[in-house]
């Protein structure tokens, strides 16, 4: 009988975002008649352990090594950071080389991280020390703009995952030969959305009323994510149907805590405060998706777009941009529409259409729910994934 190849993730951070959910979908739909999976896991507090801890366990088949990683300050610093990140080293040196051990006692091959900056380290660090091979899975447009240890991180692996082609070609473009990188392009398993959700209950809660057009956006906020430009889009649009409704779903991302108000200051002054709900972030996201019409993120070069799979698996028309990774995603035409960049009166304009013709909404939903089960589904992205491993070692 052949060895299975043993494959152990990283994750080093006690968030759990996209990056972290694609590689969950990961550890449960690899072959198991092929791979023995691992996860390196932060552990979190001792009184309670992290979410990814909490999400991880809850995997069939995956044998989960809590580790404390290296401290990770992040932003400037000052003297206080240093001090405290120096005190929170007791023990990691020992935790490193006890992974190492790990990963040699297992007989682990391939080492696989995000491209979170101590992920990506660790990944390739280890890789380094115990001879298996380091892949760093990129999910962001990549630049100068990011840290010098993932930069350094990614030119060291073995090997560059990458979620779609717009993202490859980022990472070429950074000095990374095309034949290192695998296209892995990502996936979600269809099974947890189901386009006969109750979505009444939704606009019931916020009260819109049950036939009003609704427009629903879901993302972090700031301003590369396009809602500024989406409210000025929804107010020509309201022009013609007075009664269209959105809902703006997220928190602000870090680092930008005023973003949220900066968009409820541009609703009142455009004059559809009234018409605009914003949510914050919520964790029922496949009842905003059934409560809504037309979904639409209008973000500027989306290396991916993980949450137009999600309103395309609810059966939901999109309504985006065509730059980045978008247009490998939603099919203009066939799944959405997209409008060029900034272009704030064409963005209406595909909002106005959708939402004028109940016909076309509905062959673009059942065409995006289609395309997700026939090509972005979590099982394909896990065969994608085990084939690239194989090239990797082969190579």
């Amino acid at each position: 009988m052949t060895e299975k190849i043993g494959v152990m993730f990283v994750h080093a951070q006690e968030e759990f975002g996209a990056d972290a959910a694609v590689h969950a979908d990961l550890m449960r739909f690899l072959d198991r008649d092929r791979f023995e999976v691992h996860v390196a896991c932060t552990p979190g507090p001792d009184e309670e352990p992290s979410l990814p801890m909490r999400i991880v366990r809850e995997i069939p088949r995956l044998r989960v090594r809590p580790t404390r990683f290296l401290p990770w300050p992040g932003g400037e610093l000052d003297a206080m950071t240093i001090v405290q990140t120096l005190r929170g080293l007791r023990g990691v040196p020992r935790d490193f080389w006890d992974l190492r051990r790990y990963v040699n006692a297992n007989r682990i091959r391939i080492i696989h991280s995000t491209d979170r900056p101590r992920n990506a380290l660790y990944s390739v660090m280890l890789g380094k020390v115990s001879g298996a091979k380091s892949i760093v899975h990129v999910h962001v447009k990549w630049s100068e703009a990011y840290s010098r240890a993932a930069r350094w991180a990614v030119q060291e692996a073995d090997a560059i995952f990458s979620i779609s082609k717009y993202v490859a070609g980022t990472v070429v473009e950074m000095g990374r030969p095309r034949q290192d990188i695998h296209i892995v392009p990502n996936a979600i398993d269809a099974t947890r959305w189901d386009p006969s959700t109750d979505g009444a209950s939704f606009r019931r809660e916020l009260g819109i009323a049950p036939h009003a057009p609704l427009l629903a956006s879901v993302s972090r906020l700031f301003w590369w994510k396009g809602q500024r430009e989406l409210l000025q889009a929804f107010e020509l649009s309201r022009r013609e149907r007075p009664d269209m409704k959105l809902v703006i779903v997220g928190e602000d991302a870090p680092g930008h805590s005023s973003f949220t108000r900066q968009l409820k200051g541009l609703a009142e002054a455009l004059g559809v405060a009234e018409h605009v709900i914003f949510t914050g972030a919520r964790s029922d996201i496949p009842r905003v998706m059934a409560a809504c019409d037309v979904f639409t993120l209008p973000s500027f070069e989306e290396p991916f777009g993980l949450v137009f799979l999600e309103a395309m698996a609810m059966q939901r028309a999109v309504v985006a941009i065509d730059n980045g990774g978008t247009p490998e995603v939603v099919e203009h035409g066939r799944t959405g529409l997209l409008s060029p960049p900034w272009d704030v009166p064409a963005l209406a304009a595909n909002i106005s259409r959708l939402v004028g013709d109940p016909e076309l909404r509905r062959r673009f939903g059942e065409h995006g729910r289609q395309r997700v089960l026939d090509h972005f589904n979590a099982p394909r992205m896990a065969r994608d994934a085990a084939a690239a491993y194989e090239a990797v070692l082969g190579a």
